[in-house]
C-alpha cells in the first residue's frame, strides 16, 4: 500500500502563497502598532499575578537605564581629562573624579539589573500558575455542545498547545522591550546632550536587522498555524501506537505497519514545512545581516566625517562611539525582544482570543434558584441541532416524567435517545422549545445548581486516575456511611474488597501501586457513583453494557430497589430491561413515534414491538 493512498483524514496544508487568518500581510509597522497593548496586556497579566514582583521588576530596570546614562556621561569627563593637554600623570589624576563616577554607576547598574532578574525569575512561575488556572477554569466551566464544535477544539488546541505556555515568555520579552527601550533613551539623551546629528546614527546599523526578525517572525507563526491540524492528528496516530488501551488491538490486527505509514505521511507533511521554513528563515536572516553590516560601516565613516571637519572634538567622539555602541545593543535587544514579544504575542493572542470566545460560551449566571423537588419533568417542542451537524438530532420532541417514576428511552443508535437525557440534566440547552422542572424553566436556571439534583451514569464514563474512594464519590464528602451504601447497591462493595488497598487504591496500572479494573468492575464504579450523588433525578445511559447476564440482572434489581420514590429515566437497548418501566419513550431519527407501557406498546405493533420481538427471538 503506497502512502499517497492513505486517507488520513483531517489534514490541510495551505501552501507558502495563501496565508492564514492574521499573518497575512504583517510588516513591522503593523508590529510596532501592536507593541504597546501586547506590553499592556502582558504587564496586565503580570501584574494580576504578583502586583509586587511585577512593580520591582519594572522599577529596578528604570533605575538600570538611568545609571547606564549617568555613567556614559561621566566618561565623557574622563576622555576629556585624558585628551586634554598637559603631562601624563596630571591628566589621569584629573580622570580619577570622573572616573570614580563611572565605576560607581556601573556597579549600581549591575546591582539593580541583579535585582531586577531576582524578582523576574519570581514572576514567572506566578504567571503560569495564573495562566493556566485562568484556562483550566474556563475550559471545565464552557458549555458542553462546545466540545461538539470543531471551531472551538481548534481554538482550544491552539491555546493549550502554545498558548498558554507563552504569557511568562511574553512577560519576559515584555519586560526585556522595556528594558532595551530605557537603554536606547539613555543612549539617546547621552547623544543628544554631545550632538543632535548622532542620534540618527543609532538607527542605521540595526534596521535591517529588524526587518530580518519580523520577516523570520512571520514565517514561523505562519507554519506553525498551518501546522494545527497536522499537529492534532500527528498526536492522535502517536497515541494510538503508544496507547497502553490500544496496545493490545494494534498487535491482535497487525495494525503497526499500517500506523505507522499513516504517521509517516503526517510527520513528512510537518517535516516538509518545517524544512521551507528553516530556508526562508535563512535567506531573510543573510539579506538582514549583509545590510546590517553596510550600515555598520557607515556609521563609522560618518564619525570620521564629523571629526575630520571638526564638528566633534575628540573626546566626544570617544563618547560618542561607546554610546553608539551601547546603543546599538540596547536595539539590537530591542530588535530581538520585540521578534520574540510578537512572534510569541500571535501566540498569546490565541489564549486571549481563546479566553474571550470561552467567557461567551460560559453560561451567565441565573437569579432563578434550582427546585428542591419536583412533581413533573415536562419537555416541550424541544427542537436541538449539534454544531456543524447536518440536521437536528431531536426535532419538536416532548416527553413527560412524574417524579417517583422509572421511565425508559428506547430507540435504535442515532436516535436521540442520549441528547435527550443531556438536556433533561441541564448538560445542553435546547435549541426551541421548553424544559421545566413544574413550572420552572431550566433557562431560568443555573445549570451548576441544576446538576447538583441529578445523577448520571454513563456507559463512556470516565475512569479516573485516582483513588477508588474518589471515583465514587467525586469529591463530595458525604461520609462513611453514604460511600458503603452507595458501594453497596452497585455492588462495586465486591470490586472494592478485592483491591490490595480498599478505598484508597488507586485505579490505574500506570502509577506505582495502581491497580486495573475490568470493564465490568469499571461499570459497577461508575453505577456506585451515580448512586451516591442520591439525586432527584436519575439517568441509567446503557449502565449494564460492559456487565454479564448474572450482573445486569442483579443491577437492575438493585435499580428498582433504589428507585422507591426517586426518578429514574433509563436508556438501554436491552428491553427485556425495561418492561416494568411506568412509561417508555420510543425515539426514531430525532422523535417520538411511540409511548406507553411494555404491554401497550406491544400492542401497537410498532417499533417497539419489532425490536423486543427480535431480542427475544435470540433467546428462544
Amino acid at each position: 500500500m503506497q502512502n499517497e493512498s492513505l486517507d488520513i483524514g483531517e489534514l490541510a496544508l495551505p501552501s507558502w502563497s495563501v496565508h492564514t487568518d492574521k499573518m497575512a500581510e504583517v510588516g513591522f509597522l503593523t508590529i510596532a502598532r501592536r507593541l504597546p497593548s501586547l506590553v499592556g496586556q502582558a504587564l496586565r497579566m503580570a501584574w494580576q499575578a504578583s502586583p509586587r514582583d511585577t512593580l520591582a521588576t519594572v522599577v529596578l530596570n528604570l533605575l538600570g537605564g538611568l545609571f547606564t546614562a549617568f555613567g556614559l556621561l561621566a566618561t565623557t569627563g574622563v576622555l576629556t581629562a585624558l585628551f586634554s593637554e598637559g603631562p601624563t600623570p596630571d591628566r589621569v589624576m584629573a580622570a580619577l573624579p570622573s572616573l570614580a563616577l563611572v565605576g560607581a554607576a556601573a556597579v549600581l547598574r549591575s546591582s539593580v539589573q541583579a535585582g531586577a532578574g531576582w524578582a523576574q525569575s519570581r514572576l514567572t512561575p506566578q504567571i503560569a500558575r495564573h495562566t493556566e488556572e485562568r484556562l483550566y477554569g474556563l475550559t471545565s466551566r464552557v458549555e458542553l455542545v462546545s466540545y461538539d464544535d470543531p471551531d472551538f477544539h481548534d481554538s482550544l488546541e491552539r491555546a493549550t498547545s502554545r498558548g498558554v505556555a507563552v504569557p511568562g515568555s511574553v512577560v519576559s520579552s515584555a519586560i526585556d522591550v522595556v528594558t532595551a527601550v530605557i537603554g536606547i533613551g539613555a543612549a539617546a539623551g547621552v547623544l543628544g546632550v554631545l550632538h543632535p546629528v548622532l542620534l540618527p546614527l543609532l538607527l542605521l546599523a540595526v534596521l535591517p536587522d529588524a526587518w530580518a526578525a519580523v520577516r523570520s517572525a512571520r514565517m514561523r507563526y505562519t507554519a506553525m498555524y498551518s501546522l494545527i491540524p497536522v499537529a492534532r492528528r500527528k498526536w492522535i496516530i502517536g497515541d494510538l501506537m503508544a496507547s497502553r488501551s490500544c496496545a493490545a488491538e494494534v498487535r491482535s490486527f497487525s495494525m503497526r505497519g499500517f500506523l505507522l505509514r499513516m504517521y509517516d505521511v503526517v510527520a513528512r507533511a510537518q517535516q516538509d514545512v518545517l524544512l521551507r521554513l528553516a530556508r526562508r528563515q535563512t535567506v531573510a536572516r543573510l539579506v538582514g545581516d549583509a545590510l546590517g553590516g553596510i550600515g555598520t560601516a557607515l556609521v563609522y565613516v560618518a564619525l570620521g566625517v564629523l571629526l575630520a571637519i571638526g564638528a566633534i572634538p575628540l573626546a566626544v567622539a570617544g563618547t560618542a562611539v561607546l554610546a553608539i555602541r551601547s546603543g546599538q545593543t540596547s536595539l539590537a535587544n530591542l530588535m530581538y525582544a520585540t521578534n520574540h514579544l510578537y512572534e510569541q504575542g500571535l501566540y498569546f493572542t490565541d489564549f486571549l482570543d481563546f479566553c474571550a470566545e470561552a467567557e461567551r460560551r460560559v453560561t451567565r449566571p441565573r437569579s432563578r434558584p434550582a427546585p428542591d423537588r419536583f412533581s413533573a419533568i415536562t419537555a416541550d417542542n424541544v427542537t436541538f441541532t449539534y454544531p456543524g451537524a447536518d440536521g437536528p438530532a431531536l426535532r419538536g420532541v416532548s416527553v413527560e416524567i412524574k417524579q417517583g417514576e422509572v421511565i425508559a428511552f428506547v430507540g435504535e443508535n442515532g436516535s436521540g435517545k442520549t441528547t435527550l437525557a443531556k438536556i433533561l440534566a441541564g448538560l445542553y440547552e435546547p435549541d426551541s422549545g421548553t424544559v421545566r422542572w413544574d413550572d420552572t424553566d431550566l433557562r431560568e436556571v443555573g445549570p451548576d445548581e441544576l446538576r447538583l439534583r441529578t445523577a448520571v451514569i454513563a456507559q463512556d464514563h470516565t475512569r479516573w486516575p485516582l483513588a477508588a474512594r474518589y471515583n465514587i464519590t467525586m469529591g463530595t464528602d458525604k461520609g462513611e456511611p453514604a460511600l458503603h451504601a452507595a458501594a453497596s447497591v452497585a455492588g462495586a462493595d465486591e470490586v472494592i474488597a478485592e483491591l490490595p488497598h480498599g478505598y484508597r487504591t488507586l485505579l490505574d496500572r500506570r502509577f506505582k501501586d495502581g491497580h486495573e479494573l475490568s470493564g465490568g468492575q469499571w461499570q459497577r464504579i461508575a453505577v456506585a457513583r451515580g448512586f451516591h450523588r442520591d439525586a432527584l433525578l436519575l439517568i441509567c445511559d446503557e449502565p449494564t453494557a460492559a456487565l454479564d447476564a448474572r450482573a445486569e440482572h442483579a443491577l437492575f434489581e438493585r435499580v428498582r430497589a433504589h428507585s422507591d420514590g426517586r426518578t429514574v429515566l433509563l436508556i438501554t437497548h436491552r428491553l427485556a430491561s425495561v418492561r416494568y418501566a411506568d412509561r417508555i419513550y420510543v425515539l426514531d431519527h430525532g422523535e417520538v413515534t411511540e409511548q406507553g407501557d411494555h404491554d401497550t406498546l406491544m400492542a401497537l405493533n410498532g417499533l417497539y414491538a419489532d425490536l423486543y420481538t427480535l431480542q427475544a427471538a435470540a433467546y428462544r
